[in-house]
C-alpha cells in the first residue's frame, strides 16, 4: 500500500508538472496521469482499486484548490492596484487643495481636466474655502464703503464703482464687465424744501413744524395735502381694518405710522391710500427702535427713509428694461402712490399725537413716545389741522452695475448669481457696506480656489447692483432685459443685502426650493457667536431650526427674481433679538455696527461669507443640482385644506373646488415621479443630468402666472407675487365666505380659482415632461 501511495504522490507530481511546464490541449494532462495509474494498479492487485480510485479523488481536490489559491493571489493584487490609484488621485488632489499661493495663472486659473469634472472632492472644497476666506477684507472694506453717502450718480457713487471694478480686475476671472441703464429716480427738490405745519380754521399757518430738508420717501407723489390726523400703528391690513370698525375714516386724513410691524414704507403708503388717506407720514417708535443715543440708539430727532414704489425696477419703464435710453410710451408703474409721503421723526410724531381727541387705540397700538395719550383721532384738541407739502423731483441717472464671472467647465451656461446693492443715501453701512465687503470676498474665494484646483461645473456671477435705494432698480432693469433666457440659465441667487445687522440670530428669506440646501449648510458652519456650535445646534437649542425660514418680501433684493423673473433665490441675514436701529438713516456708519457687534463685524460677515459659499459650492459642484422640487406640493396642500373646509358653501355657489384638488394632485405626483427618476439614473452621465438639471431649473419658472401682463403685473409668481392671480389674494377672498359673506365676490373668485389652478396645472404638465406622459383628469361639470 505505501509503494502505491508513493507511485500515485509521484503521478500526481509528474501530471502537474506536466500540466504547468507543457502547453498540451486539453486532457493531455489527465492522459499522463491515468498512464501510471493503471499500470501501478495492475500491479497491486484488486484491494488497490479502492485505494487508486479515493486517491483520484483527492488528486482533483487538490488541484482544485491550488487553482483556486492562484485566482484568489490574481482578484487580490487587482484590487489593491486599483485602490492604490484611487487613493494616489485623492491624495494628489489633496496637495492641490493646500497650494493656496502657488501654481496662480493669469487669466482664470488652472485648467479643466479633460472630462470637465476631475479634481478635488467636495470636502476638500470645503476645506480650502474655509482656509480662504478672510475677515480682515470684510471690515475694511465695510468702513470704505460706508465712509460717506454714495447715492446713484453722485460723485463718491461713482468713485466707488470704479474703485469695485478695478478691484474685480484684479481677481483676474474668466470675464468682468459693466452694463449702464438709465433710470428715473426721485430726490428733493434743492430749490423748495418739503414741509409740515400746523393750520388753523381759516387756513393759516399757525406753528411751523422743523424738518431736515435731506429726509424723503423717494418716489412719493409731490403737492400739498391739509387735513386731520390719524393714527394707524403700523398700518397694516388689519390696522386699517380696525380704524373701520371703530367708525373712524381716514378719508381726506393724514395718517400717522409706525416703522416696522412686518409692512414696507409702500405697503403703507398704498394702504392708507386705498384708504382714503391724503397723505402719510412715518415715524420710528421708541417701543420698535431704541432711541437712546447713550445705548446705541437713535436720535428722537432722526427720521427713517425709504422709498414708497410698490414694486420694484424703474416706475416710468415696468416690465421693460431701461437700457440704451430707449424709449418708450409714456407709461408709469400702478405701483407709484398718489398722496404724499414723509419721513418724520419721534419728536415730530409725538407732538402731532399728543394734540390729538377721539377713539382710545387698542392696547397692543400703544407705543412709547413721550406725553403721548394712545388716541386716533382724527381731530386735534385745538381745533388745528396739519399741511404737509411734499417737493421732489425726477431725474434721470446714469446707473452702472457690475459684473465678474467665473465660467464652468461642464454647464457653463447655467449661473448662479451673488449681487449686493452699492448705493446708499447715506452712509450705509448695513444698507450697502456689509453686502459689498462679502461679495468681493467671496469673488476672491472662488477665483483663489479656481487657481488651485477647483473646476466648477457651472458659472459663478458676481455682481455689484446701483440704485438699490429705489427699489432694487438696478437688478431689477437687468431682470428685465433678461427676462426671456434667465429661466434657462440660472440656477439660484443670493442677496446679500443687509446681511449682517448682529450675530446672535440668522434668518432666511428664500423660495421653499432651496430649504434643503440651506438645511445641509447651517449643519456645516460654526455659529460666529457661539464657539463649537454649528448654525443648526445653536438653533435646535433655541426653539428649532425651522425658525430661521421666512418668506420673500417685497423689499428684499432677492424678491424679484423669484417673483417677477422665476428664479429661486435667497438673501441671509444675522440679526439681534434688539433691533439694530440705525438702517436708512444718516448714523449707519461702519463704527456703530462694530460697536454693536462688540468688534466682531469681520468675524461674522466671514461666518455669513462661508454660509453662502457652502451652498454656491454644492450648487457647482454637484451633478444634480440640490433643490428641492417637492416642495411647493406642501404649500398647495395646506390650501386645498382650507378649500376644502368651505366645500359645501362653495358648491351650493355653484363653485367646484376639485379643479384645485386634480391639479395639485397632478403637480405632486409629477414632482414625485421626477425625483424619483432622478433618484434611480446614472447621474454620471452627462445627458442625463443635464435633461434633468435642465427641469429642475425650470420649476420655480412654471408657477409665473402665463395668464397675467407682465408690464399691469410684474410679480407673476402665483406663491411669492402680488396681485388677483395669487395665491394669498385667493385664500382672503375665500375667508370672507366666513368673516364677511356680504363682500365675497363669486365672480371675482371664479377667475382667482381659475388664475390659479391653471398657474399649477400647467406647472404639472411641464414636469410631466413629453406631452405623451401628461394624463389631464379635469372633466366639465355642469
Amino acid at each position: 500500500m505505501d509503494s502505491i501511495r508513493t507511485h500515485l504522490r509521484q503521478s500526481s507530481t509528474v501530471s502537474l508538472d506536466q500540466s504547468v511546464s507543457e502547453d498540451e490541449e486539453v486532457g493531455g494532462a489527465q492522459g499522463v496521469e491515468m498512464r501510471f495509474v493503471t499500470s501501478e494498479a495492475e500491479e497491486a492487485g484488486p484491494s488497490s482499486d479502492l485505494t487508486a480510485l479515493v486517491w483520484r479523488y483527492r488528486h482533483g481536490y487538490r488541484r482544485a484548490g491550488v487553482l483556486f489559491c492562484l485566482c484568489g493571489v490574481v482578484i487580490f493584487a487587482a484590487a489593491f492596484l486599483l485602490a492604490f490609484a484611487v487613493f494616489s488621485g485623492r491624495y494628489h488632489c489633496s496637495q492641490l487643495g493646500g497650494q493656496v499661493e502657488e501654481d496662480e495663472q493669469p487669466g482664470g486659473g488652472a485648467k479643466p481636466p479633460a472630462d470637465g469634472g476631475a479634481g478635488p472632492y467636495l470636502g476638500e472644497l470645503r476645506a480650502m474655502m474655509r482656509r480662504l476666506l478672510q475677515d480682515e477684507d470684510i471690515h475694511s472694506t465695510v468702513s470704505r464703503v460706508s465712509r460717506a453717502s454714495h447715492p446713484p450718480g453722485s460723485a463718491e457713487g461713482t468713485s466707488l464703482a470704479s474703485e469695485i471694478l478695478r478691484r474685480f480686475r484684479q481677481l483676474q476671472m474668466d470675464h468682468t464687465w459693466t452694463e449702464s441703464l438709465y433710470a428715473t429716480l426721485q430726490f428733493p427738490d434743492r430749490s423748495q424744501s418739503s414741509s409740515l405745519c400746523l393750520v388753523d380754521s381759516a387756513g393759516l399757518v399757525s406753528e411751523q413744524i422743523p424738518l431736515n430738508p435731506s429726509d424723503f420717501c423717494p418716489y412719493s407723489a409731490t403737492g400739498s395735502t391739509t387735513g386731520g390726523v390719524v393714527y394707524a400703528n403700523y398700518g397694516r391690513p388689519e390696522d386699517f381694518n380696525w380704524l373701520k370698525s371703530a367708525g373712524v375714516s381716514v378719508i381726506g386724513c393724514v395718517v400717522v405710522m409706525r416703522v416696522g410691524g412686518g409692512v414696507s414704507f409702500a405697503e403703507k403708503v398704498w394702504l392708507a391710500e386705498r384708504s382714503g388717506a391724503g397723505g402719510a407720514l412715518i415715524y420710528p417708535d421708541p417701543a420698535d427702535l431704541p432711541q437712546d443715543p447713550r445705548r446705541l440708539g437713535l436720535s428722537t430727532h432722526t427720521a427713517v427713509s425709504e422709498h414708497v414704489h410698490l414694486g420694484s425696477g424703474d416706475p416710468f419703464t415696468p416690465g421693460f428694461p431701461s437700457f440704451n435710453h430707449t424709449q418708450f410710451p409714456p407709461i408709469q408703474s400702478s405701483g407709484l402712490p398718489l398722496i404724499p409721503a414723509l419721513p418724520v421723526s419721534a419728536t415730530v410724531a409725538a407732538k402731532l399725537l399728543s394734540q390729538l381727541s377721539g377713539p382710545s387705540c387698542p392696547p397692543s397700538w400703544r407705543g412709547r413716545l413721550p406725553y403721548v395719550r394712545c388716541v386716533v383721532g382724527p381731530e386735534f384738541s385745538s381745533r388745528r389741522r396739519v399741511k404737509m407739502s411734499v417737493h421732489n423731483t425726477m431725474t434721470p441717472v446714469l446707473l452702472n452695475n457690475i459684473f465678474s464671472s467665473v465660467v464652468g467647465r461642464v454647464e457653463p451656461d447655467q449661473y448662479i448669481i451673488l449681487g449686493a446693492q452699492r448705493d446708499s443715501l447715506g452712509p450705509g453701512a448695513v444698507k450697502s457696506g456689509v453686502g459689498t465687503a462679502i461679495l468681493l470676498e467671496l469673488a476672491r474665494t472662488f477665483s483663489a480656489m479656481v487657481k488651485n484646483g477647483f473646476s466648477p461645473r457651472r458659472s459663478l456671477l458676481f455682481v455689484s447692483w446701483d440704485a438699490g435705494e429705489f427699489g432694487n432698480v438696478g437688478a431689477t432693469e437687468w431682470l428685465e432685459g433678461y427676462l426671456s433666457m434667465l429661466h434657462l440659465k440660472a440656477v439660484a441667487y443670493f442677496s446679500l443685502d443687509q446681511a449682517v445687522m448682529g450675530d446672535d440670530v440668522l434668518s432666511a428669506y428664500t423660495s421653499p426650493l432651496l430649504v434643503d440646501l440651506l438645511d445641509a449648510a447651517i449643519r456645516q458652519v460654526e455659529h460666529p457667536k457661539h464657539a463649537g456650535q454649528t448654525i443648526y445646534s445653536q438653533a435646535e437649542r433655541e426653539g428649532g431650526s425651522w425658525r430661521i425660514i421666512k418668506p420673500l418680501y417685497l423689499n428684499s433684493g432677492a424678491y424679484s427674481f423669484t417673483a417677477f423673473a422665476g428664479v429661486p433665490a435667497m438673501e441671509l441675514r444675522f440679526t439681534e433679538e434688539r433691533a439694530y436701529p440705525f438702517i436708512n438713516t444718516p448714523l449707519d456708519s461702519a463704527a456703530r455696527l462694530q460697536e454693536v457687534l462688540g468688534g466682531r463685524l469681520g468675524v461674522t460677515g466671514r461666518s455669513l461669507g462661508e454660509l453662502v459659499g457652502e451652498m454656491v459650492l454644492r450648487l457647482a459642484h454637484d451633478h444634480i443640482l440640490p433643490l428641492r422640487i417637492t416642495s411647493y406640493a406642501q404649500t398647495v396642500l395646506q390650501f386645498s385644506a382650507q378649500l376644502n373646509k368651505h366645500s359645501a358653501e362653495l358648491q351650493s355657489r355653484g363653485l367646484s373646488p376639485q379643479w384645485v384638488f386634480s391639479a395639485r394632485g397632478d403637480y405632486s405626483r409629477a414632482a414625485e415621479t421626477l425625483q424619483r427618476a432622478i433618484d434611480y439614473s446614472d447621474l454620471h452621465d452627462p445627458s442625463t443630468a443635464r435633461s434633468y438639471n435642465t427641469r429642475i431649473m425650470k420649476v420655480e419658472y412654471y408657477f409665473l402666472s402665463q395668464y397675467v401682463s407682465v408690464v399691469e403685473t410684474p410679480f407673476r409668481h402665483v406663491i411669492h407675487g402680488r396681485g388677483d392671480h395669487t395665491l394669498s389674494a385667493l385664500t382672503e377672498h375665500l375667508a370672507l365666505l366666513t368673516s364677511d359673506p356680504g363682500r365675497f365676490d363669486e365672480r371675482r373668485f371664479r377667475r382667482q380659482l381659475a388664475l390659479f389652478t391653471w398657474t399649477l396645472q400647467g406647472a404639472a404638465n411641464a414636469l410631466n415632461g413629453d406631452v405623451w406622459s401628461i394624463r389631464n383628469t379635469l372633466t366639465y361639470t355642469h
